[in-house]
């Protein structure tokens, strides 16, 4: 469209500038090429010749320039002497289109004539010369071809020519210029009559041909999708399918090419290659044998005659093959638990048919049984499912899995029981994602003595269905697998690796793993727990596990007040909590939580909070009840350090009840009730002792054996105390107490149920190395003197035999009394006895 508005304006241009006449305007010049069409890249040579009564050039001089467009070109003037005549030569014309003119030199320069020169290339041949014959009512044939790479930049025209054998005819179609096919008419052409076909390409630069091709146009026909009828099977592993040609097309009565392709119903793809069958007719069936028993398989046929294009897949026709008992083992992977003390366990035992396994059947079911011949007797378990779960008893070690159908029971499997065992056979077990279908599973092997493989087991998070448990099995040397399926993004699947053992099955390790992550679908609410001057902490609640879209990789809190920048605290994603620090007190606060996968972030919504002032009684509060902690802590430390140390004094020297604080509680006699109080309102601090003991001796005793009785106890007089009587202080007391030391012991000359006393009674005191008072400092026997009845003081000796006693006539009797309170008690005369 430019190249022709250019072209007017320079005609105008010429016009205005040329010479009237009476009838018409002649231009000022007359320009000629050597060619208005030249090759591209070619030389151009043009020569303008200025007229006599050209108004320019009359009276003066003329100076011609030359312009291809806007660009300027040097020029060789004529021979004549006016120099009206220019010629120029462009050494490669490297433009598909412009226009070469003629100046004439002024002010400004005045065109008076041009021309316009195209260039291109000759076309090529074209190529993928193809026809096809549409058998449909109105029979037709399409002939189509490429024409090529090369861009001519001038236009091509192209021809399709054809010549019928039969009939010698040629026929001769114009295509329409940017069109590369064309369709023949059902009355140009014969069916079953050969026909030569070629196309020529044509332009101002020259023309090309197509190689020329012969064809038969039912031969070039493609037919419609066929139909199937029927497929039955009349014997094991074999199809028998009945078919025919479309409505438009059931006059063909050849002998046509068949192929067939079929995929099985729990299958999703067809058999990657079509099954040849051969050179049927219409009304002949086809046969398909080597076929899985008991199997439902969909089927396609597609047709076509001779070379001819093969038409388009049928449509899928069902059929079942006839069935047969089920073949080939079962893969199982058996999960057991149960304490050690109970005599069943449960099972968990699932399976999953082996490239070797045909169920050659459309229903098949399971059975589960502890014997190994087929019966009701010892079967736990019969289902549908791929997996069951049961109860055996403890000293059963394998039981049988079998397939069951209408037309009989499979070999059965044999399936061992392998208990847990504690002990960890692998270890960092990672699961990455290789697209939506498969992850990569690595672990690594601990041990080697006993190790027979591993298991790999996977299910959804979110579904509770077992049937959704799948499972591998590789052997001990392979540390990898890749597992296939459908795995749904964003959700979350279990991978377990399982060490199996000769005699068990070790502890797994589990990793959660996703094909596919994202953001979370929610971010938890951030709840203040505890409040500080300068310290806030944060908590949050778990994202549920069908929100989470991915792994959690961390939580970061975002917090900033109106003075400060934004600071960031990260948490453990373990833990939901934060601790945010370095807070300004008295200050109001702004958070938001982001909660961050492998896929993404998402933000949560924003909390405000306050700081608490700063209280220094809080703080002197905190101190004081630091310190008293502390006192009290070395309090008691001091309290168990001395009661420790009275614990050795104990055990190293026995504690012996000091006589000089001692007093008896109650006494048979009313005599014993004697007052010994200062005053009326003291009382004693009363010592008890644990018992008294007394001991009987004859009643004559020698000198010697006197002598002899002091001898004796002075070695061991601790045992002086055995109880004959009894304790009159301590009810049903019989026995000596081996952990008290007595610290006195009486001695009287006839039994202690004797109405009279032969004798005044002995003290023996006892061998304690500690004293007994605190101002004895020595335990040599010493006198003491008994109380009569008369009043009359008499030497006793005490402690001691008498004979070494010294006695002390001129110290009052009452003063005596009052250093051993207890021995006074024991002051007896023959009438308190009687």
């Amino acid at each position: 469209m430019i190249s022709t508005w250019v072209s007017v304006i320079v005609m105008l241009l010429a016009l205005v500038n040329g010479a009237r006449n009476e009838d018409d305007v002649e231009p000022c010049a007359t320009v000629q090429a050597s060619s208005s069409v030249v090759p591209l890249g070619s030389n151009v040579t043009a020569t303008c010749v200025i007229r006599e009564n050209c108004p320019l050039a009359i009276g003066q001089a003329v100076h011609i320039e030359w312009h291809l467009g806007s660009r300027f070109l040097p020029s060789s003037p004529g021979a004549n002497e006016s120099s009206r005549v220019s010629q120029v030569v462009v050494p490669s014309f490297n433009h598909t289109r412009a226009f070469l003119t003629c100046s004439v030199r002024g002010s400004p320069a005045q065109v008076v004539g041009g021309v316009q020169i195209r260039a291109g290339y000759p076309p090529e041949a074209p190529q993928s010369l193809t026809c096809q014959t549409n058998l449909t009512k109105p029979n037709t044939l399409t002939c189509s071809w490429d024409p090529g790479p090369l861009e001519t930049h001038l236009l091509t025209k192209y021809t399709l020519h054809t010549e019928v054998w039969d009939l010698n005819q040629n026929y001769t179609y114009e295509i329409l210029p940017g069109v590369h096919q064309y369709i023949i008419p059902r009355s140009d052409f014969v069916l079953f009559s050969d026909m030569e076909v070629y196309v020529k390409a044509r332009n101002d630069l020259g023309e090309a041909t197509t190689e020329h091709i012969i064809l038969e146009p039912v031969s070039a026909a493609k037919f419609d999708p066929p139909i199937i009828l029927q497929a039955v099977s009349t014997k094991y592993g074999c199809l028998k399918l009945s078919w025919r040609l479309s409505h438009h097309q059931d006059w063909m009565l050849e002998v046509l090419n068949l192929e067939v392709r079929l995929k099985t119903a729990d299958s999703s793809q067809w058999t990657e290659q079509p099954i040849p069958v051969g050179r049927f007719r219409t009304s002949r069936p086809v046969s398909l044998c080597r076929l899985l028993h008991g199997t439902l398989y969909a089927t396609q046929i597609r047709v076509r005659y001779k070379q001819s294009p093969w038409s388009d897949w049928s449509s899928s026709h069902s059929g079942v093959t006839l069935e047969s008992a089920p073949t080939g083992r079962l893969d199982s992977w058996t999960k057991v638990s149960g304490d050690h003390m109970n005599e069943t366990l449960n099972i968990h035992l699932f399976w999953k048919p082996s490239k070797q396994f045909h169920a050659n059947s459309q229903t098949v079911s399971y059975t589960v049984s502890v014997q190994r011949l087929p019966g009701q007797k010892g079967k736990v378990c019969s289902t549908t499912r791929n997996h069951c779960t049961f109860r055996i008893p403890r000293k059963v070690r394998k039981v049988f899995l079998r397939a069951v159908n209408a037309a009989g029971k499979s070999p059965p499997t044999e399936v061992r029981i392998y208990l847990p065992k504690a002990v960890e056979g692998i270890s960092d077990a990672t699961v990455v994602p290789r697209d939506d279908r498969a992850f990569l599973v690595q672990w690594r092997s601990l041990v080697s003595s006993g190790l027979t493989g591993f298991v790999v087991e996977w299910r959804p998070l979110l579904k509770s269905d077992l049937s959704l448990t799948r499972f591998e099995m590789t052997d001990r040397n392979q540390t990898s697998l890749v597992i296939t399926g459908s795995f749904e993004p964003y959700k979350p699947y279990g991978i377990s690796v399982y060490p199996r053992f000769k005699d068990g099955i070790g502890l797994p390790q589990t990793v959660n793993a996703y094909s596919r992550q994202k953001a979370p679908s929610m971010v938890p609410k951030l709840t203040i727990k505890k409040t500080w001057q300068s310290q806030i902490e944060l908590i949050w609640d778990e994202i549920p596990l069908d929100q989470r879209n991915g792994i959690i990789k961390n939580y970061k809190v975002f917090f900033w007040n109106e003075k400060g920048p934004i600071n960031v605290a990260h948490a453990d994603p373990t833990e939901r909590r934060v601790v945010l620090t370095d807070l300004d007190s008295v200050s109001l606060y702004e958070a938001f939580m982001m909660v961050s996968t492998f896929g993404g972030s998402r933000n949560g919504s924003t909390i405000h909070f306050e700081t608490e002032p700063f209280d220094a009684l809080s703080v002197l509060i905190i101190v004081i009840g630091s310190l008293v902690g502390l006192l009290l802590f070395i309090f008691v430390i001091l309290m168990t350090c001395f009661s420790y140390q009275k614990r050795l004094k104990g055990h190293f020297w026995p504690a012996v009840p000091d006589p000089a604080n001692s007093s008896i509680k109650r006494w048979t006699s009313e005599s014993t009730q004697d007052s010994y109080l200062t005053s009326d309102n003291e009382e004693p601090n009363l010592v008890y002792l644990s018992h008294l003991s007394f001991l009987d001796l004859p009643a004559k005793i020698s000198k010697a054996d006197h002598d002899d009785l002091w001898l004796n106890s002075s070695e061991d007089t601790s045992d002086l105390g055995e109880s004959i009587c009894g304790s009159p202080f301590i009810p049903g007391y019989s026995g000596s107490n081996s952990d008290s030391v007595p610290y006195a012991t009486v001695i009287f000359s006839g039994p202690c149920s004797s109405p009279t006393l032969e004798g005044p009674p002995v003290y023996l005191r006892s061998e304690s190395t500690q004293p007994l008072l605190e101002s004895e400092e020595t335990f040599s026997p010493k006198c003491y003197q008994n109380m009569a009845t008369d009043q009359r003081p008499t030497e006793q000796c005490f402690f001691g035999p008498d004979l070494d006693c010294v006695t002390n006539e001129g110290k009052e009797l009452e003063t005596m009394w009052d250093d051993f309170p207890f021995l006074r008690a024991l002051a007896m005369t023959e009438t308190e006895i009687d």
